[in-house]
């Protein structure tokens, strides 16, 4: 039985290391505080315990003596237990009383270090903490101590004479003051000073101003924050690479199913996007009996979620069967296991297919659909003279949707005409009308036509990547919010 020490890193979730998430994956119990992003914590075993041990000015969800006497008690009577904190356990995270806690106990306990905001932060923001010829040293200092002690226990003479480049942890709060003692003991009031909000999250801001004017600057800025003091800062201007990212700031929701959402969401944070899950519906495997494909001369696929359905082990069962797919990402699912599809319509819809297609009299044609899905696809290919077996293999089932999240992103993306629906309904009668959509594609633009949105942008290709540039698009033409 082990209590492990696990770092979380500054924020971005991405941030974490190999062996923290590891131990997060597999854990009985999760101890986290109010910096550890949620999903890192959502990493943890659906059955095991979590328990929130977040701290704020003037509101901590415990006192620090309770959360030691609850690892002890988590670690007497559990395999694994991850204490999960901000940055680094050691740096100004007070992991050395929990770790004292744990040994006076006779509880096994490991530290699993992390990144530190204490660089990692500056970095975002553009700023090295050491240059060669600027910084030779660096000196993390605790930008808040504690408010018990009647003098500071900071040498602000020696600090103010430190040649290179201070870094105050958290104390936002205590900014003004901070800065008053550094120019007090000799440190000239103009210089170069930065303080970083939400580092290394999509609400990044940051201000730089000289040491005078630092706190008056930064007044606006939420906690928690890090103060940057010296010439390094100045570098921002030419290294401020997360902040020039094209979505940076901008909050953008995505209403695709949970299991598929990921490479979207993926996508767009990298452009510096605040990515909000809304997936407005679920997709729910409905039963079938495996056809025989080898009774089939044409195999039409809508979907990825068909693919996965529907494809048997050994693929040699569709020997001369000729396999259509709607959609890049349809065909890049039947890739995936080896097959190539025969017919990709340029145009992501089931009219550009049945063009493609041609001639299909005497045909015997298999749909691989979603139930409730369009029949233009079945229908073209019966009107055709073909003999059309339809087969269901899913449905999207409607999931509940937070409707202040929606309407108050900068824009919303819809992936099919189910997602349009079920977001609708789950707004419950709120006017659409300002909402500032993208669409996949046409036919999903006429859905949200039906319920009186006009859509700002629409996806060209007709896939993912297309959806993403059709984003990028509309974040030039929409106020950031």
């Amino acid at each position: 039985m082990t209590v492990y020490l696990v770092g979380a890193g500054p924020g971005d979730p991405g941030l974490v290391t190999v062996r923290g998430r590891e131990l997060v994956e597999r854990c009985d119990a999760i101890v986290y505080d109010r910096l550890a992003d949620p999903r890192i914590v959502a990493l943890a075993p659906e059955g095991s315990e979590k328990v929130y041990a977040g701290k704020r000015p003037g509101e901590h969800a415990m006192t620090q003596e309770r959360l030691n006497v609850l690892l002890v008690e988590l670690g007497g009577r559990l395999e694994t237990v991850v204490r999960l904190k901000g940055g680094d356990p050691f740096v100004f995270g007070r992991g050395g009383e929990e770790a004292l806690a744990l040994e006076g106990a006779g509880i096994a306990f490991e530290i699993v270090p992390g990144v530190s905001s204490a660089h990692a932060v500056p970095a975002y923001a553009g700023i090295p903490v050491t240059q060669r010829g600027t910084a030779a040293q660096v000196t993390f200092v605790t930008g808040h101590e504690d408010p018990a002690r009647p003098e500071s226990a900071i040498d602000w003479a020696s600090l103010a004479a430190t040649p290179g480049t201070l870094v105050f942890l958290m104390g936002v709060g205590a900014l003004e003051e901070n800065a008053r003692r550094l120019i007090a003991h000799g440190m000239r009031a103009d210089t170069p000073a930065a303080v970083i909000s939400h580092g290394t999250r999509p609400d990044q801001r940051t201000v730089t101003a000289p040491l005078a004017r630092i706190a008056d600057a930064a007044a606006e800025l939420p906690a928690p924050a890090i103060t940057v003091v010296g010439e390094v800062t100045l570098l921002r201007e030419h290294l401020a690479w997360f902040e020039r990212r094209p979505l940076h700031g901008m909050r953008v929701v995505v209403t695709r199913a949970r299991a598929q959402a990921s490479g979207l969401r993926s996508r767009l944070e990298e452009l510096g996007a605040a990515v909000i899950e809304a997936p407005a519906i679920r997709i729910e495997p409905l039963a079938f009996e495996p056809p025989d494909l080898s009774a089939f001369d044409l195999l039409v696929l809508t979907s990825a979620n068909g693919v996965e359905r529907i494809l048997p082990a050994d693929v040699r069962a569709l020997a001369g069967v000729t396999v259509a797919a709607i959609g890049s990402g349809t065909a890049e699912t039947l890739r995936a296991r080896g097959i190539v599809a025969d017919v990709v319509p340029a145009r992501a819809v089931g009219e550009a297919l049945l063009d493609e297609l041609g001639d299909v009299r005497g045909r015997r044609c298999l749909v691989a659909a979603a139930e409730g899905a369009r029949d233009v696809v079945p229908e073209g290919l019966s009107a055709g003279g073909a003999e059309v077996a339809v087969l269901h293999t899913y449905r999207s089932v409607p999931e509940p949707v937070d409707p202040d999240a929606v309407l108050g992103a900068d824009l919303v993306t819809f992936t099919s005409s189910s997602t349009v629906a079920n977001l609708a309904q789950a707004m419950d009668g709120r006017d659409l009308s300002g909402l500032q959509a993208v669409s996949i594609g046409p036919v999903t633009s006429a859905s949200l036509r039906e319920v009186g949105i006009e859509p700002v942008a629409e996806a060209d290709p007709h896939d993912v990547p297309g959806l993403v540039e059709a984003v990028l698009a509309a974040a030039g033409r929409v106020p950031r919010s």
